[in-house]
C-alpha cells in the first residue's frame, strides 16, 4: 500500500504530522532550496518526538556533486538517528565518483534514498548503479517548483516503468514534485512505495508555508478514499 510522505519543517510540524496521519515524516527546509536540509538539532528533536512511531528522513541538503563533501552529510546526518537520509542527485551520470559515497555508507547501515529528478530524464541503468551501491530507495522529484508538477513533465507510463524497475530491483520507490490531491488517484494507481507532499499540505498551497492540519486531513482522505 502506498504510504503518504509528509515533508516538515520543524518539531511542531512533525507533531501535526504524526498526529495527521502521515505515515514518514520527512525533514527539509524548502527555504533553503528543493532539498535545503533543517538543522541537525531539529533533526534530533523530531527523532525524540517520534519515537519510531513512524520513519523519520531528513535530506542532506544541496551539495556540489564531489565524493568527500557528500560522503561528509550523509554521515552527519544519519548521526542525528534519522531512519532514512534523502539525497539529491542531479546529473549523476556526469559524476560516477558520487556513487562511492553512497556505497560506502550503504555498507555501514545508513538507509540513503536517492532523489533524482524528472528535468534530468533520469535513465533506468541509473536505478540499476544506484541498486549496486547499496541504496534504500530511489525517489523521483521535481528541481524546478515554478516550471509545474511531476505529472505535467513525465507521462504516467514513463513514472509506471520508474516504479516498476524500482521495485524489481529490491528499491523504496517514491513520487514527489508539487503533487496535489488531483494527482494522487492517478499515482496510486502506479502503486509506488510513497507520494511526497508538502506545497499540498500548506497554507495556500505554498511550500514555504506552515503546514496545515486541514489540508494534510483532505491529502489523507485522498488516501483512504482511494485505496
Amino acid at each position: 500500500m502506498t504510504q503518504l510522505l509528509a515533508s516538515v519543517t520543524n518539531a511542531r510540524e512533525a507533531a501535526l504530522a504524526l498526529t495527521g496521519g502521515a505515515d514518514i515524516i520527512d525533514l527539509k527546509e524548502p527555504a533553503n532550496g528543493v532539498l535545503g536540509a533543517v538543522s541537525p538539532e531539529i533533526q534530533k528533536e523530531v527523532v525524540q518526538l517520534v519515537m519510531k512511531r513512524r520513519p523519520v528522513s531528513a535530506t542532506v541538503g544541496d551539495f556540489p556533486m564531489r565524493a568527500k563533501t557528500l560522503s561528509q552529510a550523509i554521515e552527519a546526518t544519519a548521526d542525528t538517528g534519522v531512519d532514512i537520509v534523502k539525497v539529491g542527485l542531479p546529473y549523476l551520470e556526469q559524476h560516477p565518483d558520487c556513487l562511492k559515497a553512497l556505497s560506502g555508507n550503504a555498507e555501514r547501515g545508513v538507509h540513503i534514498v536517492a532523489v533524482l529528478f524528472a528535468e534530468q530524464k533520469p535513465t533506468l541503468q541509473l536505478l540499476d548503479e544506484l541498486a549496486h551501491a547499496g541504496c534504500f530507495g530511489v525517489m523521483l522529484d521535481t528541481a524546478n517548483k515554478s516550471a509545474g508538477n511531476l505529472c505535467n513533465i513525465t507521462d504516467p507510463d514513463s513514472l509506471s516503468i520508474f516504479v516498476r524497475h524500482a521495485r524489481r530491483l529490491g528499491l523504496l520507490s517514491g513520487l514527489a514534485g508539487s503533487l496535489t490531491v488531483d494527482n494522487i488517484g492517478l499515482l496510486l494507481n502506479l502503486n509506488p512505495d510513497y507520494l511526497g507532499f508538502r506545497g499540498a499540505l500548506c497554507d495556500a498551497g505554498k511550500r514555504t508555508g506552515q503546514l496545515s492540519p486541514k489540508a494534510l486531513a483532505c491529502v489523507r482522505k485522498c488516501f483512504d478514499n482511494t485505496g
